[in-house]
């Protein structure tokens, strides 16, 4: 569910800044996950568990949280270069 139609509470101010920077899920264990760890958390859901459990282990983790970080900051720079038209 998108971040700004999450129910106040569980959802406070200080989460929803820090889910306009990054995404987050909040795991069916009640674990709340954040930019690259959450993302893994996605791939394995849709499909891709092998590959998630293995970019989970260090220092592989780190190289995706790294690279998670890199393109939230510069999203607009990836958009326009991966969505061009024409």
């Amino acid at each position: 569910m998108p971040y700004q139609e999450a129910p106040r509470p569980p959802m406070t101010d200080p989460l929803a800044e820090r889910c306009a920077r990054a995404v987050h899920v909040l795991a069916p264990v009640g674990t709340l996950l954040a930019g690259g760890r959450a993302s893994l958390f996605v791939l394995e859901r849709i499909g891709f568990p092998r590959l998630a459990r293995l970019l989970r282990r260090p220092p592989l983790v780190w190289a995706v949280e790294w690279g998670y970080r890199l393109v939230a900051r510069h999203r607009g720079v990836f958009a326009r270069v991966l969505f061009r038209r024409g």
